[in-house]
């Protein structure tokens, strides 16, 4: 039997939050799934050591910089054509799309399980994947996602950073996808000279390469306490993953890496800065700091600068100290 799973939305954080449905088709089914993604999702550098899934085929659409192959009424004909020669047998769409309905049935596949067609507004992320593999598999699910990476690495990353288990290894996740979602240097400055004051640790500072991110980084790592950091935006996410699993907890903006430390099963302290609470605490590793005066969870505009160093240091002696 051959099962494809379309998850098309984007980034890493989405692609984290499917996986347990994802995990529970294959278990259900007793095989590996293949996986129809969108590219920036970064599948194949942080999935491939999970034996639910067999291969990851890119969906090559909505891409802002270029068109796509698969964009547009030829684009969904290519699409077709990828898809077919897999001969998969079921096909599962965690979507409302008309479109991926009639490419489905087009690519000559008979069990068709969808989200209810033209659905979308006002579709919960979780609540919404929740009912529908409850309705079609009869499963529940409230397990945390997780992400494998082999202790080989872990281990190598230990010896090549120079990581002691007795003292605290922080991940800090200084990026984010958009200027709203960023909290200034100032904030973890203030925040590294706190934990410093109760603990020898040695931070690991995790940020993409936009403008915006490496500002930041250099001014933390021009600061005093540049002996105590390791810059990681050199590096692949795969790279990055047995670092993060050698870490003892982590702190992150709403970005990708507080989704991949938490899937590693590292308490992480996710700062809401402008983002729906469901995605920072849809896992039991991760621990919600809302702005002050913002305590709705639907809340989509929040300010990035409310959160302050002594709240995320409450929070960590909370769950460390």
């Amino acid at each position: 039997m051959k099962i494809l799973i379309v998850q098309n939305r984007m980034g890493i954080g989405d692609m984290v939050i499917f996986l347990p449905y994802i995990e529970a088709i294959s278990k259900k089914f007793k095989v590996p799934v293949n996986l129809l993604v969108k590219e920036n999702s970064k599948a194949t550098e942080f999935l491939k050591e999970n034996k639910n899934i067999d291969e990851i085929i890119y969906l090559d659409r909505g891409n802002q910089n270029k068109k796509g192959k698969h964009d547009g009424v030829l684009g969904s004909l290519k699409l077709i054509k990828d898809i077919k020669k897999y001969k998969f047998d079921k096909i599962f769409i965690f979507n409302s799309s008309i479109r991926f309905r009639l490419i489905a049935k087009l690519s000559g596949i008979k069990d068709i399980y969808q989200y209810p067609l033209f659905s979308k507004k006002n579709q919960h992320i979780i609540n919404t994947a929740k009912e529908f593999i409850r309705k079609k598999l009869d499963l529940d699910i409230n397990n945390d996602p997780t992400i494998i990476t082999e202790e080989k690495l872990i281990n190598n990353a230990k010896l090549k950073y120079d990581i002691d288990n007795n003292k605290l290894n922080i991940l800090l996740g200084i990026g984010g996808s958009g200027p709203t979602k960023q909290i200034p240097s100032k904030t973890f400055i203030n925040v590294v000279k706190k934990i410093l004051k109760e603990k020898e640790c040695k931070f690991f500072l995790a940020t993409g390469q936009n403008e915006n991110e490496q500002k930041i980084l250099k001014e933390i790592t021009n600061s005093e306490f540049s002996e105590k950091c390791i810059a990681l935006d050199k590096l692949s996410i795969n790279e990055i993953l047995p670092i993060i699993k050698n870490c003892h907890i982590a702190i992150c903006n709403d970005s990708s890496f507080s989704h991949l430390s938490s899937a590693l099963g590292i308490k992480t302290i996710v700062l809401m800065a402008d983002t729906p609470l469901i995605y920072g605490s849809y896992s039991t590793k991760m621990y919600p700091i809302i702005p002050v005066g913002e305590q709705t969870v639907n809340h989509n505009t929040r300010g990035k600068n409310k959160i302050s160093s002594d709240e995320i240091f409450e929070k960590f002696k909370e769950i460390i100290l």
